[in-house]
């Protein structure tokens, strides 16, 4: 077997040299060119490829095992999570304002036109159909259309309403809708078409999701509340995170942040207050990030880290 030329890589200054082996010894000592460190090479008892030059176990240092820059994202992430703190204890004291200004004392006016569509013929106003009026109390308000199909209640309390509407030989139709300082679904300029058939027959229409002044409440009350268990958990998981680095708590901080917009859609708030939600996008993506730079670091290491 011909003597080789191999490469090696000096321990104390990390150069690589090349050496030009004899045959024998089988053990040979060469100086390192730039920190002048003698360094011993054996022969290969191999041959290539399989294996190009041996030395003495345990002479080189093996590499580092490759680590996350979580020095980095750590801080970052922690940052996040209290963006998602001041958002949502924002957000909440929004909704608590907006619950308190919507049990202000008001009045509003309901109106709208009554159209009948008949077997055969075009559409048109329903004159003399009954339209009743429920306020969020349970008061009844009666009131007949005009020639042109129109009706008007005024002084109508802020809350639910709900008009049932019928005439002789159609269809009864009911719309439902709500109207406050802070929300109003719509109380004027309400239309309404009328279909043959009978009286029992009932179409319910709605243009709010929220019935009465109570659920509205409740809904603003259950959004101020889920925000401030998200505001809790996000600022836990801050706290932790900048004191150690423990990825799961991140990821939990920051999956409180990513579902927070989307209870509040399931609370029905959307319609109530479109810009508001909208706004929570941003909540979301504080989330959004903390959450995925966590479960990329826990990906990469396989576990939860710790501070090294």
């Amino acid at each position: 077997m011909d003597v080789p030329t191999v490469t090696v890589r000096c321990p104390s200054c990390g150069a690589a040299v090349r050496a030009v082996l004899a045959s024998t010894p089988p053990t040979q000592w060469f100086p390192c060119p730039h920190c002048r460190t003698p360094m011993p090479v054996v022969v290969p008892r191999d041959p290539p490829p399989l294996y190009s030059w041996e030395v003495y176990p345990g002479l080189y240092p093996t590499l580092p095992r490759p680590r996350p820059p979580r020095w980095r994202a750590r801080p970052a992430v922690a940052a996040a999570l209290v963006g998602v703190v001041v958002l949502a204890i924002a957000f909440a004291g929004v909704f608590v304002f907006e619950a308190d200004a919507a049990t202000a004392p008001a009045s509003y006016v309901v109106s709208g036109t009554v159209y009948a569509e008949p077997a055969a013929g075009a559409v048109g106003p329903a004159a003399g159909a009954r339209v009743v009026l429920t306020e969020d109390s349970g008061a009844q308000l009666l009131e007949s259309t005009a020639g042109d199909g129109s009706f008007l209640f005024r002084g109508v309390p802020s809350g639910g309403v709900v008009l049932n509407v019928s005439l002789a030989g159609y269809s009864t139709v009911t719309v439902t809708s709500f109207a406050s300082p802070v929300y109003d679904a719509g109380t004027q300029g309400i239309s309404v078409t009328l279909l043959p058939g009978s009286a029992s027959s009932v179409t319910t229409r709605s243009l709010s999701p929220f019935p009465d002044l109570e659920t509205f409440l409740a809904s603003l009350g259950g959004a101020a509340l889920l925000l401030a268990v998200v505001a809790a958990v996000a600022g836990l998981a801050a706290w932790i995170t900048w004191r150690s680095d423990r990825p799961p708590i991140g990821v939990v901080g920051g999956g409180a942040g990513l579902v927070g917009p989307v209870a509040l859609y399931l609370l029905g708030l959307a319609a109530a207050f479109p810009l508001l939600l909208a706004a929570t996008a941003a909540l979301s993506g504080l989330g959004a990030f903390a959450l995925g730079v966590r479960t990329v670091q826990i990906a990469q290491s396989g576990d939860a880290l710790t501070t090294g």
